[in-house]
């Protein structure tokens, strides 16, 4: 038995991984594309549909999670329009790189490659700015963010949380990720909460509802230009979505919960697991070794498993108010 030309065991697939994915991004404010984009490589779509999808399907969920998180009031309308403008220009940049590659051949390599360096760099700094949490220092990425803020570019532009930074900066940082964007087919979210977390100095709460309400106008921009040239698989993204709209909310809801400090070794995690994975894949194909490529799967699909799993716990753990269980150490602590 198929549906819209899947079987039911990929469509339960689908649906179940929007779930886990769509958790991970109403909570991180990531968390969307850079696993989709991925496991449809490792599924072995083509590279220019799997980023095209990634992005359509970046856009439905980031619809539902800014929502939730307006109602938080967690978003910075005036950091969104700045970041939305400079990705936009940048997503088109970068969708012109992929399709290029794609006409040489070395679409697959590339964007292969540049997954397996980005997620590693950023899970390694992700890692290592828990590890020196859970020591006692708390300010890993302050000295940045005070250099980035004492430079004086007009126009100056004040944000929520006391922040206040160079326009011109803050254009300049959106313009590079988006793109990264348009050409790796993320949201940006991997990158740009981080970058407005530990870059600018915005709140991590705000930066989190802030990135996903600049993820859904950027997102539905790439999404629409990828499906201009048929580079988006409408079935696949119309089950992920399924099971995201459901994750979101359940995701957006436990960042009035858990501090999302207490799971950053999680995420950091998932990201590794994800470079790994690509690579595994990618080496798998290129000598013909289906270990490396089962290895491959069962790291995409396990982490966000894991990680999502960890959010839900600790969000039910601190509802419960527990922290002496032994699973409720493991998420709070």
């Amino acid at each position: 038995m198929e549906i819209l030309g899947m079987s039911v065991l990929l469509v339960g697939v689908f649906v179940g991984f929007g779930l886990l994915i769509g958790t991970l991004f109403g909570f991180f404010g990531m968390g969307g594309s850079f696993l989709v984009t991925p496991a449809l490589l490792v599924l072995g779509y083509p590279s220019t549909v799997a980023v095209g999808s990634g992005l359509a399907f970046v856009f439905g969920t980031s619809v539902i999670g800014a929502l939730r998180h307006r109602d938080h009031g967690q978003v910075d309308y005036k950091l969104a329009v700045i970041m939305t403008a400079a990705m936009t220009i940048g997503i088109e940049a970068g969708k012109s790189v992929v399709f290029f590659l794609d006409a040489t051949g070395q679409a697959d390599l590339v964007i292969n490659v540049a997954y397996v360096g980005l997620l590693a760099a950023v899970g390694l700094f992700t890692l290592r700015d828990a590890w020196t949490d859970d020591g006692g220092d708390g300010d890993a990425g302050v000295p940045l963010a005070d250099r980035v803020q004492s430079i004086h570019i007009p126009p100056m532009v004040s944000f929520r949380g006391g922040v206040r930074v160079s326009g011109a900066i803050v254009f300049a940082v959106g313009l590079v990720i988006g793109v990264l964007s348009g050409f790796l087919g993320v949201g940006g979210g991997f990158l740009l909460m981080p970058a407005m977390m530990y870059g600018l100095g915005v709140p991590a709460a705000i930066a989190v509802g802030t990135d996903i309400l600049q993820i859904t106008i950027s997102g539905a921009f790439g999404a629409f230009t990828y499906a201009e040239s048929g580079s988006v698989a409408l079935p696949v993204v119309g089950f992920l979505l399924l099971g995201s709209a459901l994750g979101a909310r359940i995701g957006a809801g436990a960042t009035n919960l858990v501090d999302e400090d207490e799971i950053k070794g999680y995420f950091a995690a998932m990201l590794l697991a994800g470079s790994v994975a690509v690579a595994s894949n990618k080496l798998g194909t290129v000598y013909g070794i289906d270990a490396l490529n089962a290895l491959s799967t069962a790291l995409i699909f396990g982490a966000a498993f894991l990680v999502s799993a960890a959010i839900v716990l600790a969000a039910v753990c601190r509802l419960r108010d527990d922290r002496t269980g032994r699973w409720c150490r493991l998420t709070t602590s």
